[in-house]
């Protein structure tokens, strides 16, 4: 939205804000300003010139001679190319040494053989405007030699609001006006437009049918009442079509608008001023019968832009007794359209229902600055205002005779709506106490109503401009939020609850995670739901494409894609995660069912590399490590996926009891299943890509895994607190003889069940072969530690503990002591 610093100063008398205050404090209001356009910097150095006479170049049959009073002591002589220049009028002139947008010079040049002395100005050389077919005409009188910029108005400054889709308030003058008003304690005003008088709003024809309406010899229907529920037409008789005084003309310009017409740029200035679109029609082209209808489907019309168009039944047009005359909402058509003899017209202000709009605006590809507004909300308490300003306007400016009634079709204007607001509700949301009279204070400046219900709540009357954003109590609160500052809240952390509603389980089981693996060094990833047939199940009805035409089954096909996208640009090294939906089948005409999983992929240097020495890759090790954490933050075991017998009696195939979606993606002889601490049954796995899966270049490391199904009651396992020891411990190590074949965790089980209630621990530091260990063995060192409760342990005690040890390893393991 383009916003007139000047035109702001007109509706906020005593405003003291600069430009750049302004911007700031529409920041801090949630409308920040893009960019700040000093609009007369660029064209100081323009002046009015006025044309004395012109006549034919001598060596050239498109140019001209152009003799100028600029201000100077004599008359200057300008080469000019335009055809629309003309004695006695006055235009933009840029002398000899002037600089004009973009950085060039003006300087005195020949031309054809004949000496030119500076030049007449476009708007698209003054950065005004597109148009470059003729030379900017000023309407008016003007004093030759003044700057152009303070005769044109244009010493202003153009603000670019960003404006959110909730706030169609904001998309005029007047709603920013408001929101600077109420932060800065000042009287909002709608100015005396110059040779205006006071806009009176006009009186509306009596009817007896709601949606039927005559007045002035006109008539105006409604057909679709759901699609337009209020349309007021009022006709302006002998009025004389011409360009815009310089005021209205320079004060479009500076929003960036081109002026076409004084009675279409009115409309055009109240748009902008008050937010509400309105439309001019040539009354003797139209005729007296107007109705707002569907279009009949193949109907067309030329628009204004000179395109024809093809309509459907799904669009509203406003037609005359035969034909479509305009989209409605959208763009005017061209056989109606104010042009130079146009002597009589009709004023339409109209409401239409946004969602009607913006599907016509889809179809049509035509966005303007009435579709843009009326696909966000229009006003229509606003109506009658805005026709009037706009009446008021075009009676100055083209003259003429309004009729004293109007043609008003449609119901009656909706009341404004009311929400209950709680003071505990205020304070639960912001931290913060506000008490009626505060909230009041706020509110009111912004057009709310605020009435006292009880000593605990308020009734808030919604003006029309806000019903569009303002629904209910919470929407409130952010309006008062936005009057109080967001900056001068406290800044120390307070208890609060935004919602009374509590944080799913599994969105807490997902931030864990995320805090855990990002800890680890990893990125997260999002990857599309879509993968091609070998990768889903679920078959797309529509799918964006021939390759994606399923729903995924598994999150670490994607990811794997992800790797494969790293390596072709380089990156050895790949940590990402993921945490999404995957889909499975539909059973018995059910939907698909969905089911909320992690998966992460890891390749490269398990740590940063350092000059101390080479930077080992991720191994197995690694990878159990992470696995270890992910199902120490589930709850869950990790268990080899070849270490279980009963796994590997229902495991005939000799893939360790993985999931199905695993079994061709990683080598069980390097993987582990996820599964509860009492339940074999793996809902997770990890494990290498098999050689093969991953498009990956010859320098890449191997590429390791993991999936975990994730439900809503995963939780970490109960925390047991022990009181800190009083005594001190006794550690003894041992190097056992062990076959090759046994793994190291069956002898530590073996240990601990020896060892008794004074074995604290048991794990394995050492391991070596060679000489002296027969070849069927290796030697293992394991320490043991002991400790007492409620004394220090003697060596006859832990002595004999040992040997308990040594005894039930020989005896059930074959396991020795090394000599």
């Amino acid at each position: 939205m383009n916003i007139s610093y000047r035109w702001l100063t007109e509706l906020l008398p005593g405003l003291a804000l600069t430009p750049r205050q302004v911007a700031d404090r529409l920041a801090m209001l949630g409308a920040p300003v893009d960019e700040i356009v000093d609009l007369g910097g660029p064209l100081r150095d323009i002046l009015i010139a006025r044309v004395l006479r012109t006549e034919r170049h001598p060596n050239a049959d498109r140019l001209s001679l152009c003799t100028v009073d600029a201000g100077v002591a004599a008359p200057l002589q300008v080469v000019c190319g335009a055809a629309n220049v003309k004695a006695g009028a006055y235009y933009p002139f840029a002398p000899v040494g002037a600089s004009l947008p973009g950085g060039i010079t003006i300087r005195k040049a020949k031309i054809r053989g004949t000496e030119s002395q500076g030049m007449l100005c476009s708007e698209r050389e003054l950065g005004l405007g597109r148009d470059h077919q003729g030379i900017l005409e000023l309407h008016g009188e003007f004093e030759p030699g003044r700057s152009f910029i303070e005769s044109a108005g244009l010493d202003d400054v153009r603000l670019v609001v960003d404006v959110t889709p909730n706030r169609p308030d904001l998309l005029s003058h007047i709603g920013i006006a408001r929101e600077i008003a109420a932060a800065e304690g000042l009287t909002l005003r709608l100015h005396d437009l110059p040779g205006s008088t006071a806009a009176a709003e006009p009186h509306v024809a009596p009817h007896d049918d709601v949606y039927i309406a005559r007045a002035a010899g006109v008539t105006v229907r409604i057909d679709d009442p759901d699609l337009c529920p209020h349309y007021f037409g009022l006709v302006i008789r002998d009025v004389q079509v011409g360009p815009s005084p310089e005021w209205l003309a320079s004060r479009l310009r500076a929003i960036g608008l081109r002026p076409i017409s004084n009675v279409v740029d009115a409309t055009n200035y109240v748009l902008q001023e008050l937010g509400h679109p309105l439309h001019a029609f040539d009354l003797d082209r139209l005729g007296d019968t107007v109705v707002v209808r569907r279009a009949r489907s193949g109907e067309r019309i030329t628009t204004l832009d000179g395109t024809a168009r093809r309509l459907t039944d799904e669009m509203l047009v406003i037609a005359d007794a035969e034909r479509p005359v305009a989209v409605a909402g959208v763009m005017g058509g061209a056989d109606t359209e104010v042009h130079d003899g146009t002597r009589n017209i009709l004023l339409e202000c109209a409401i239409f229902e946004p969602r009607a709009i913006r599907g016509t605006r889809r179809a049509l590809g035509l966005s303007t600055d009435a579709s843009y507004r009326f696909e966000r909300g229009v006003d229509p308490h606003g109506t009658m205002t805005a026709m009037a300003r706009t009446a008021s306007l075009i009676l100055a400016v083209a003259g003429g005779t309004a009729e004293s009634r109007g043609a008003f079709a449609g119901s009656d204007m909706p009341p404004l709506p009311e929400v209950a607001l709680r003071l505990d509700r205020v304070e639960q949301v912001l931290g913060m106490r506000f008490d009626a009279d505060t909230i009041r204070d706020h509110l009111r400046p912004l057009g709310f109503d605020v009435s006292v219900t009880d000593e605990h709540s308020l009734r808030v009357a919604v003006p029309g401009y806000r019903g569009f954003d303002v629904h209910r109590e919470d929407d409130l609160i952010e309006e008062i939020a936005r009057r109080h500052g967001y900056d001068a809240f406290p800044d120390e952390l307070r208890p609060f609850r935004p919602s009374v509603v509590p944080t799913h389980p599994l969105f807490v089981v997902e931030d864990r995670l995320r805090t855990l693996l990002v800890a680890r060094g990893m990125l997260e990833a999002r990857t599309a739901a879509f993968a091609p047939a070998s990768e889903g199940d679920v078959e797309l009805l529509l799918p964006l494409a021939a390759t994606e035409s399923r729903l995924r089954r598994s999150l670490v096909p994607g990811l794997i894609h992800r790797a494969e996208s790293n390596f072709a640009r380089g990156a050895r090294s790949v940590r990402l995660f993921e945490i999404g939906t995957v889909f499975a089948a539909a059973q018995d005409g059910a939907l698909p069912a969905e089911s909320t999983r992690l998966a992460l992929v890891l390749s490269g240097p398990a740590r940063r590399p350092h000059w101390t020495g080479d930077t080992p890759a991720f191994d197995v090790w690694d990878l159990k490590a992470v696995a270890e954490d992910v199902a120490r933050a589930l709850g869950l075991a990790v268990r080899a996926a070849q270490q279980d017998d009963r796994v590997a009696a229902r495991d005939p195939a000799g893939d360790g009891g993985l999931p199905p979606g695993a079994r061709d993606v990683i080598d069980p002889a390097l993987s582990f299943r996820l599964s509860a601490p009492h339940d074999q049954d793996a809902i997770g796995y990890a494990g290498r890509v098999r050689d093969g899966v991953v498009d990956a270049p010859a320098w890449a490391d191997d590429v390791w895994v993991l999936e975990v199904e994730l439900s809503s009651d995963a939780g970490r396992p109960p925390v047991e607190f022990a009181e800190l020891p009083q005594y001190p411990a006794v550690e003894r190590d041992l190097a056992l003889l062990v076959g090759v074949e046994r793994r190291s965790a069956e002898v530590v089980d073996a240990i601990r069940a020896a060892g008794g209630v004074l074995l604290e621990s048991a794990e394995p530091f050492d391991q070596y072969t060679g000489a002296g260990v027969p070849e069927d063995r290796r030697s293992i060192a394991y320490r043991l530690r002991f400790r007492a409760p409620d004394r220090t342990l003697t060596d006859a005690e832990v002595d004999a503990a040992v040997r308990r040890v040594l005894t039930r390893l020989g005896e059930d393991l074959g396991v020795q002591q090394r000599a």
